[in-house]
């Protein structure tokens, strides 16, 4: 029993960080998981309190988030001036345990926790929380599809100081970013490295980097060699964005999102068959858990850059790369007109024979072309593709009042409300700080696909309905943002806003996606109530526009009141 309320009953799991158990909350009788604590081997008594403190830490830097992709706390107690983490128990298994019990994931599951876990590493940034160790072990997926970021043992919040000291590194060294293995500073950054390693071992079933169960090797591979390539597909380009050596060159977390956003066809309670959660046995591979968990390792420093010799010895000039052949054919053109003395006349004389050979290359092709569909009775144009037929909005559970809080950081008390909502939509409170946009509070509603959302944001100062809409584009790259009608409202001072948002196709979309395709589209009634600015908008895929509008919109914009 830990302090005098928490009853344990069995380990899910463990690492050199700690043992997590299940449990039973004996107070308000529910299931609870609990985290204790354990000092990693090796690490002297004088810092045994430091990562006692770590813990703690870990409480404090969940306890300002509040995201459906983030683990909730219940308590912090105490058992022998030990301290103990209470959390949710999230019935599931890690994604860890996945992949070592049924190898990768699927495109689409893939997607699914890459858009969960970059959805919860936006929540945890916008709050100045760097999570510091992402990988499939924090990886959480209920059997229900909920998918969790947890263990934010090791996170720190940019206000506190690091407790990192010279020479210690936390980490796991399959996952860890070049410059936190080389001693460099932890930055957001870090994270977006941790998100594309987790995903390279979603779609591989390994991790990127495991010289055979050696950490120290591992991390020198991480630091000094090449970011391996994942196998071509759908989510390689993603990866090979957020895995980039420099940390500012890598893919920010809404461009990751965005090019996910197509991929998640399917509810996610019905991508991961209740097979998946059932005891899978032994591994059909070895658990490397040395170079996956994590550890208090030393960095590896990098290499420093080789000076280029003055002179090429023997020895060096037998590497290099062999005579490589003819130059290309403008070079080599260039060069033999210069040596025989064409005229201008000559060259000029021998383009328009390649121009007119060109044409009537084309000439020929597609006067076969036409005359090999006249012989067939077929017609000249190529037959048109059905359109898709657009996925059906999920049925509308009840509507129920639901209370929200939007009051913002600075302590007001004037951002109570009440609005209609689904009874099984989930709720997420986040600090926003817009481009060029005061800074707000913003209450999401989610439904249970995670396709429609209502939000509720709430902007504290001087700020227009007018203003509002003429700053609302600045906050996207003006090739995915799509303005519609502005309405004044009949009900209150405002306006109704009605914009679409784009994806973009990028270099490695088919063929058949090369036409920018529309995929959102967001109602908004933006208004002024007391010395605050309401925006209450509801966001559904463009292919629901009409649906979203009047089952939506129309039904749970209207309920909203303000309660303070």
């Amino acid at each position: 029993m830990v302090a005098g309320r928490y009853r344990l009953h069995a380990v899910l799991g463990s690492g050199s960080m700690g043992t997590v158990w299940s449990a039973y909350d004996e107070f308000l009788h529910r299931p609870v998981a609990v985290k204790e604590v354990r000092l990693p081997p090796g690490v002297p008594p004088a810092q045994a309190a430091e990562l006692r403190e770590r813990t703690l830490r870990e409480a404090r830097a969940i306890a300002v988030l509040s995201h459906p992709n983030v683990i909730i706390l219940h308590d912090v107690a105490r058992e022998n001036d030990e301290p103990f983490v209470v959390m949710e128990l999230v019935p599931g298994r890690s994604l860890a345990g996945l992949l070592r019990a049924h190898g990768p994931l699927s495109v689409a599951q893939a997607a699914a926790v890459g858009d969960a876990v970059a959805a919860a590493l936006e929540a945890a940034h916008t709050a100045g929380i760097t999570h510091r160790d992402v990988k499939p072990g924090n990886v959480l997926v209920a059997k229900d599809g909920r998918i969790k970021l947890n263990d934010f043992g090791i996170a720190r919040n940019v206000s506190e100081a690091t407790m990192t000291r010279t020479g210690m590194m936390l980490g796991s060294p399959a996952y860890i970013a070049p410059e936190v293995a080389s001693g460099g500073a932890v930055t957001p950054g870090a994270d977006l490295w941790g998100l594309g390693a987790t995903l390279f071992a979603a779609v591989e079933g390994r991790p990127p980097y495991d010289a055979d169960g050696d950490p120290l090797e591992t991390v020198g591979r991480v630091v000094h060699g090449d970011v391996p390539p994942p196998a071509p597909g759908p989510l390689a380009p993603m990866i090979q964005g957020l895995m980039a050596k420099e940390p500012g060159a890598r893919m920010p977390l809404r461009e990751v999102r965005r090019r996910l956003y197509p991929l998640l066809a399917r509810p996610r309670h019905l991508l991961f068959a209740p097979e998946l959660f059932a005891d899978a046995g032994a591994s059909p591979a070895p658990d490397r858990a040395d170079t996956t968990t994590t550890q208090v390792i030393a960095p590896v420093m990098p290499r420093p850059a080789r000076a280029e010799p003055e002179t090429v010895t023997e020895d060096e000039r037998a590497v290099l790369a062999s005579d490589p052949g003819p130059l290309p054919f403008g070079a080599a053109a260039s060069a033999a007109t210069a040596d025989s003395g064409v005229s201008g006349r000559g060259v000029l004389r021998g383009v328009v024979l390649v121009v007119l050979a060109v044409l009537l290359f084309i000439a020929a092709a597609v006067g076969g072309f036409a005359l090999t569909r006249a012989v067939g009775a077929q017609p000249l144009t190529p037959p048109q593709r059905p359109a898709p037929e657009s996925p059906a909005a999920p049925p509308l559970s009840e509507l129920v009042t639901r209370q929200g809080d939007a009051t913002s950081v600075r302590g007001t008390n004037d951002g109570m409300f009440s609005v209609d909502v689904p009874e099984d939509w989930t709720t997420s409170v986040t600090q926003q700080r817009g481009n060029a946009l005061p800074p707000s509070t913003l209450v999401q509603f989610v439904s249970p696909d995670g396709r429609q959302a209502l939000d509720v944001q709430r902007f504290d100062g001087p700020l227009s309905p007018e203003e509002y809409g003429a700053t609302l584009r600045a906050q996207w790259p003006p090739s995915d943002f799509v303005p519609g009608e502005t309405e004044r409202l009949s009900e209150r001072d405002g306006l109704l806003l009605t914009y679409r948002t784009v994806e973009t196709p990028t270099a490695d979309s088919p063929a058949q996606d090369s036409v920018r395709s529309l995929n959102r589209t967001t109602f908004a009634q933006v208004f002024p109530s007391g010395a605050s600015l309401w925006v209450v908008s509801v966001t559904v895929p463009t292919d629901q526009e009409g649906t979203g509008r009047t089952e939506l919109f129309d039904r749970m914009a209207p309920t909203f009141r303000s309660t303070s």
